[in-house]
């Protein structure tokens, strides 16, 4: 006789008590998708200096008219998830968000930079950012080379979905005079490199 074990999902208020309480170790890389505490996957060098390119990218676009918020910085979606995406721009606050928590309607774009994730970044967390509302999500597909857009959602899906290879320039779809100028695909996807050195 086969035992079935009950899975316990936790909402989003437990989830905050349990991160300010200290039930996870400091540098734990977890977080909260659709109740599940979910063991984030360990980053490598090509998505992490990924990350460093688009997080400079977006700063110097961006300037004083929005906010990057950086690798590993929450948000706070439905009552049951709290992801942490790779990077997240957000509108302008003068307090950078230390009054207040970002949510749905603060978030203008999200990106997750995916190596080993893809397929969790497009069927789990991409419905998820469409379900919350979240304007526009860019999963920069760091196995096939390209940087696949979505935007405009519409019932925990994205409507509208376009792919920018090198060579070519991306900007929001849905705000493209937000940022000072288009960013290059070629730059954020950075170098091809076979092995890595050192």
């Amino acid at each position: 006789m086969a035992i079935q074990l009950e899975r316990h999902l936790f909402t989003l208020e437990e989830y905050e008590r349990m991160v300010e309480a200290g039930v996870f170790d400091e540098d734990a890389r977890v977080e909260l998708i659709r109740g599940e505490i979910v063991e984030m996957a360990p980053i490598g060098l090509p998505h992490a200096a990924c990350v460093a390119r688009l997080t400079k990218a977006l700063e110097k676009r961006a300037g004083d008219t929005a906010i990057v918020w950086p690798q590993n910085n929450p948000i706070w979606l439905l009552d049951d998830s709290r992801p942490e995406p790779d990077v997240t721009l957000l509108r302008w606050r003068e307090d950078y968000y230390g009054g207040k928590r970002p949510t749905p309607e603060d978030i203008l774009l999200v990106v997750e930079v995916s190596d080993t994730t893809l397929r969790s970044d497009r069927n789990v967390k991409g419905p998820l950012y469409a379900e919350a509302g979240i304007s526009e999500y860019w999963i920069i597909n760091l196995q096939d080379d390209v940087i696949e857009l979505y935007a405009n959602p519409d019932e925990g899906a994205y409507r509208r979905t376009a792919k920018a290879k090198r060579g070519e320039t991306i900007t929001l779809l849905t705000l493209p005079d937000l940022l000072k100028d288009e960013v290059e695909v070629s730059y954020i996807l950075g170098l091809k490199v076979g092995k890595l050195e050192g």
